[in-house]
């Protein structure tokens, strides 16, 4: 399950995970490497880096609205 950190929480991920953020708060999304292998995942990294590119200061910002990430994430990529 994945890890829900505030701002106020270490900015690093710890060993086999990523940090996404997600929504328009950005909200920050801590989740585990293994993600990265579904391919629904890849296609909403992939439209991402359509519309915000790679060299967005803030780090992995996916086009989504959080409620639907986190519905997605909780049905989809339980592994």
């Amino acid at each position: 399950m994945p890890k829900y950190q505030g701002e106020e929480e270490a900015r690093k991920a710890q060993k086999g995970q990523f940090v996404v953020y997600v929504g328009e708060e950005l909200k920050r999304f801590t989740l585990p490497l293994s993600y990265l292998k579904n391919p629904i995942f890849q296609q909403l990294l992939k439209k991402s880096a359509e519309e915000y590119g790679y060299s967005d200061s803030r780090g992995i910002v996916l086009l989504c609205d959080e409620s639907t990430f986190e519905s997605f994430i909780n049905s989809k990529m339980r592994i």
